[in-house]
């Protein structure tokens, strides 16, 4: 597959770069170091369109396709993982769940405050004993009169304390029926819907990420998105898409930890000459600039498949697989190439080397992304 950048997608590209240069750069480490969330800085975003990627205009959105979306989570991640993670996390998830799965009405009254920035989105499926196994799930929507009441908890959700707009997977049925959860679309204030404990993490720092605990907390039945069951469905359908997005803040480590290598390699001398002309340290070089064009081609092939409507789980599942593992190691190896000095936090390679780990757990391990692949490829 030969990827041909059209003129528009590499402004989009210069687009978001200078955004990220001048809004996020400045505060990376001071954001990282302190675990600030910038909110302000995605209301920013939103302004530039980048709160709604793929949301037709007429519902307040860009009206860009997945080629564009994936482009600006890597210009943006390359900068700061974190920031992109929270713009992949709002644009796949939150908003993506209400327009790919909501009716008229449903979309009309949320999508234009989420695809604005206006309102952070955030969504809820993992709880604290069932993080592969979704249908274990102990958080239960039950049906009163015109309404139904939530109660349980969600953990590791992105925006989880400050997100505006949640939706969230609910069991309706019997524990482990694939028909016996149901989304729902939540606002912030709702009695009974409450933000928990932020967690403190390893990387990924100024992307927060918290508890959602439901306490009888009730809801108008015309926030059930689409029919009661259809909730474990269609979050499958959603993360063939989100996992795109995460292979991009993949590519985007892995872009950033290698340019940093590589413009380290060319500078720092060693036995009278640049390290980038041992052969131990060309090699680092040309295995990190080989999996970079590999993961490229896998997302954008899946972003091309997406575009035109096609079944992505396998290809979604493969570009998120190969570009996760891909960004660890070659956020690893960015670290190697600059011996001690990768060590510490004036070099920006040790927080691309924390940040990476998450690609390959955060939207399923990849370890459910080889069962996803086998299950198709078996069939």
């Amino acid at each position: 597959m030969d990827i041909q950048f059209s003129d528009e997608l590499k402004m989009i590209a210069s687009s978001a770069k200078d955004f990220a240069e001048q809004y996020i750069r400045p505060y990376v480490m001071k954001w990282d170091e302190t675990q600030h969330f910038p909110i302000e800085v995605l209301k920013k975003a939103g302004e530039m369109g980048f709160m709604g990627i793929f949301i037709p205009e007429e519902y307040g959105g860009s009206g860009l396709g997945y080629h564009e979306y994936v482009t600006i989570i890597e210009e943006i991640s390359k900068v700061d993982p974190s920031i992109g993670l929270s713009i992949a996390a709002h644009n796949s998830l939150c908003t993506g769940h209400i327009y790919y799965f909501g009716n008229e009405e449903q979309k009309k009254k949320w999508l234009p405050k989420l695809a604005s920035g206006q309102h952070l989105g955030a969504w809820g499926l993992t709880e604290h004993n069932t993080g592969s196994d979704a249908g274990g799930m102990n958080t239960t929507a039950v049906k009163s009169g015109e309404h139904y009441i939530l109660n349980g908890s969600k953990n590791f959700i992105t925006h989880g304390k400050s997100g505006d707009v949640a939706v969230v997977i609910a069991r309706t049925g019997k524990k482990g029926d694939n028909h016996g959860m149901s989304a729902f679309i939540i606002e912030r204030g709702t009695p009974g819907f409450s933000g928990g404990k932020k967690e403190d993490k390893l990387g990924m720092r100024a992307s927060e990420t918290a508890e959602l605990i439901f306490d009888n907390c009730k809801i108008p039945k015309e926030n059930l998105i689409g029919s009661e069951g259809d909730g474990f469905v269609q979050s499958l359908k959603l993360l063939d898409g989100g996992r795109i997005s995460i292979g991009a803040l993949s590519l985007g480590i892995s872009k950033g930890a290698y340019e940093a290598a590589l413009k380290y390699s060319k500078e720092r001398v060693q036995f009278g000459k640049p390290i980038s002309s041992f052969q131990g340290v060309s090699f680092k070089l040309s295995d990190m600039a080989t999996e970079i064009a590999a993961s490229e081609l896998l997302i954008h092939k899946a972003a091309s498949m997406k575009n035109k409507g096609d079944k992505v789980t396998v290809q979604s599942a493969m570009a998120k697989m190969f570009s996760s593992e891909a960004c660890v190691k070659i956020s690893n190896e960015a670290v190697q190439i600059h011996g001690g000095y990768g060590y510490i936090k004036e070099f920006p390679v040790e927080k691309f080397y924390r940040d990476s780990k998450l690609c390959t757990i955060g939207e399923g391990t990849t370890e459910i992304q080889k069962l996803v692949i086998a299950r198709n490829i078996l069939k």
